[in-house]
């Protein structure tokens, strides 16, 4: 990223009130969840989803660009086990076989797939949000920002899915449209 892209996001984190929310995907599969281990919440931002892992016992370590959203999600974990940072993904490389989740949402760098798939420790859960190309008024207008049908299968197929959500054009109103939703899990084949 750039100094652009970096003053970008300190501006919108600035500029925003909202109380940080966990990602939909990561809300609705809660259950999945172990009851303790290490969590990555990569590209963080107000860091919903860093909070929520923390709050349900996991220590956290969480990476923005963003030092903005970094101080903000410090003062908001208080005594929670959170280690923000401010982190470029793209010249600081993931650890491998260091966390039992990984939660990304609204982040989208494909050549990070394999990365991600690595720091995951075995029986590691990945969970992915983002959008894909069915553009409803919201998120990317950049084509490259945004996951072709079923792309998240493909940038993940080495691991096992254990919830998928893309819904597309089909159905009403009430559908998730501009979105893939993903839980996976890194096993390891016996020998």
């Amino acid at each position: 990223m750039t100094q652009v892209d970096q003053d970008k996001w300190n501006k919108r984190y600035q500029q925003n009130s909202l109380e940080p929310r966990a990602a939909r995907v990561l809300m609705d599969n809660l259950h999945l969840l172990p009851r303790q281990g290490s969590a990555l919440d990569l590209a963080c931002g107000l860091g919903g989803n860093a909070l929520l892992l923390a709050e349900r016992g996991l220590s956290v370590e969480a990476w923005d660009l963003s030092p903005v959203a970094i101080d903000k999600l410090t003062h908001q974990a208080r005594d929670l086990p959170i280690q923000a940072r401010t982190v470029d993904i793209n010249v600081t490389s993931l650890p491998v076989n260091q966390f039992d989740v990984i939660v990304v949402s609204y982040f989208l760098e494909r050549r990070l797939a394999p990365a991600i798939i690595d720091a995951l420790r075995p029986n590691g859960l990945l969970f992915y949000q983002t959008f894909n190309q069915n553009q409803c008024g919201r998120g990317p207008t950049n084509p490259a920002w945004r996951l072709q049908d079923n792309e998240l299968l493909r940038l993940f197929k080495p691991l096992s899915v254990r919830y998928y959500r893309e819904e597309g054009m089909t159905g009403d109103a009430q559908a998730i449209r501009d979105e893939a939703l993903l839980v996976a899990q890194k096993i390891l084949s016996p020998g």
